[in-house]
């Protein structure tokens, strides 16, 4: 019980940890107001009995029941916002605090993990996280607490009974720990459940077009089912296991109450206690394990707690890349792979590539699918980390860097773009975030989106779908260089910006991409003759190897890939319906 509660205390950062230890320590001033009931009772009592009852005693029992009542609820609000605060607080940080982590993540631990994964550990997962924590975390710690000062209380009152008291806590703690085990046996597949059914949610939806396409939804639709049933069933077993050890609990508290009860009485048959003390020890017999009866049904949560830390801690001890490197402005952008290589999962991507990228030239990368194109580029802008050689960026190694001063380097267009669900001017403005309405205007302009743009309901101020969803294809590619464009990045690599954009479109985006990249460095790697003829050198990558290098007439008179590339193009191009 309290091994998890300290899980999540070390969770916290320190100031929310000291919140709840400011809580805690209101927690034992609040369990000594309610304590506070115990001699008040007893002083009713023996006025009483010894008819005694005059405005003294009145005002003393009155006076304690005052004080006991207002005390206990003045710091139990104080105690309940610290314990709110710290909780949710703590998750909402969290949360951040992963979203810095994937930042510099190596990519391949996003192709190893499922977006269903992420999704769920930062949304459902710290949600429960936080919710269960701050009522949970606050029921067992003032339950437990409150416990352990009225059983003190007793204690002082009759040693004896103080003992049965501090025996039947030890008692509780014992059936505790099996309820805790109980709980432990489900609630892996809770949360395993649980990100299982998000995944298979986010799939359905971002794949809903191809679902159609194929006609098979009923396929999908099935496995959303399973995963929501399989969730339903996961859900209905933890409260199924649970139910049974915190009845236990329960009966383990009532009966302890019953043995005070009793001793009580006995002592008092045999003349070992008085009157007073005997009514006051009854009282207290019912009293005494109300809190704790409470804490225990909420300890069954506490795995659940311990679990999404744990889910939450193993992607935040995922080793990020070296990140720390130094502040440092190039004195030029000349390019450099010496010997790089390259394996992900043991199956070697580049193999021993050496090539130089001069300031402000155009090279075009081009080769079959799955060769290293697109790892070479990720391996310059240091997404991965070369395994042998090493890359330079004006001299220096890339791993020199600071990762936010390299970046400052690069801007990026992908085939696939992705949009944020927000205004079209602030989607350009991820580039540069402090940029005036004026500076977003003229970028789009040169991306050529600015017409479509004034053409939209609300202009610069008119909300996208997630992702673009509302946009076209070229439409979306536009706004991806318009926000590149905003960067005003010295080397632009283009990710095949231009592989699948419609004949009405390429105009538009040819245009954009020149004013893109004017006395840039250009990497780019493309399937169309028009995008790659003229660069200043033609890299051909095949098998994780550079097997040409040359302009492109001089890779036309050479037998190889890139003839083979270019004829086919051609052919593809003249091909037309008879």
């Amino acid at each position: 019980m309290f091994k998890m509660v300290s899980k999540f205390f070390a969770f916290c950062n320190k100031k929310n940890r000291n919140k709840f230890y400011k809580s805690a320590a209101l927690g034992v001033v609040e369990a000594i107001f309610t304590a506070m009931k115990i001699p008040a009772a007893f002083f009713a009592i023996k006025a009483i009995l010894e008819k005694q009852i005059d405005t003294k005693s009145i005002l003393i029992v009155v006076g304690l029941m005052l004080v006991s009542t207002l005390g206990k609820m003045i710091v139990s609000r104080f105690s309940s916002m610290l314990q709110t605060e710290a909780g949710y607080d703590t998750c909402a940080l969290k949360r951040i605090e992963i979203g810095e982590h994937l930042r510099y993540l190596p990519m391949g631990y996003f192709n190893d993990t499922s977006l269903g994964h992420i999704t769920s550990v930062t949304t459902n997962t710290m949600e429960q996280t936080g919710d269960i924590a701050t009522r949970a975390i606050m029921m067992v710690l003032q339950g437990s607490i409150t416990t352990v000062v009225v059983a003190l209380f007793m204690f002082a009152f009759d040693y004896r009974i103080g003992i049965i008291a501090l025996i039947g806590i030890g008692i509780f703690l014992l059936v505790n720990q099996w309820t805790n085990r109980s709980v432990a046996r489900v609630a892996d597949e809770k949360l395993d459940s649980d990100r299982d059914m998000v995944g298979a949610i986010l799939e359905y939806i971002q794949g809903i077009a191809e679902i159609r396409n194929y006609n098979i939804i009923s396929q999908n639709q099935s496995r959303v089912h399973k995963a929501i049933e399989r969730k339903k069933k996961a859900d209905i077993a933890a409260e199924v296991a649970a139910i049974p050890a915190v009845g236990v609990q329960n009966l383990i508290c009532k009966l302890i109450g019953v043995a005070i009860a009793g001793a009580s009485l006995w002592f008092y048959l045999n003349g070992t206690m008085k009157t007073e003390y005997t009514i006051t020890m009854l009282l207290c017999s019912f009293m005494i394990f109300e809190s704790l009866d409470l804490a225990g049904t909420y300890t069954a949560l506490l795995k659940v707690i311990g679990k999404g830390v744990d889910l939450a801690n193993g992607i935040l001890n995922i080793e990020q890349m070296d990140i720390d490197g130094e502040e440092i402005e190039p004195a030029n952008r000349d390019i450099h792979l010496e010997h790089v290589e390259f394996a992900y999962e043991n199956r070697k991507i580049i193999d021993d590539i050496t090539l130089d990228i001069k300031e402000n030239t155009t090279t075009a990368i081009v080769g079959p699918s799955g060769g290293g194109k697109t790892t070479v580029t990720s391996l310059i802008a240091r997404f991965w980390d070369v395994q042998k050689g090493e890359v330079t960026l004006g001299g220096r190694n890339v791993k020199d860097y600071s990762f936010d001063s390299l970046m400052e380097n690069f801007s990026f267009v992908f085939q696939r773009v992705y949009l944020f669900e927000d205004t079209i001017a602030n989607n350009i403005r991820f580039g540069k975030p402090e940029a005036s309405l004026e500076e977003v205007t003229e970028a789009a302009k040169k991306a050529a989106c600015h017409d479509f743009i004034m053409a939209l309901p609300n202009g610069y101020d008119t909300v996208i779908g997630e992702g673009g969803a509302t946009l076209s294809g070229g439409e979306k590619q536009r706004i991806a260089i318009a926000r590149a464009i905003m960067k005003d990045a010295p080397i632009i690599i283009l990710d095949e910006a231009t592989a699948n954009v419609d004949p009405e479109n390429e105009k538009e985006l040819t245009q954009a991409i020149e004013n893109l990249t004017k006395q840039k460095t250009i990497i780019m790697i493309a399937h169309r003759l028009k995008t790659v003829r003229n660069a200043d050198q033609i890299i051909v990558i095949d098998k994780g190897q550079i097997v040409q290098k040359g302009r492109h007439e001089e890779l036309m008179v050479q037998d190889g890939i890139y003839k083979n590339f270019i004829s086919g193009r051609k052919q593809a191009v003249s091909w037309k319906l008879s």
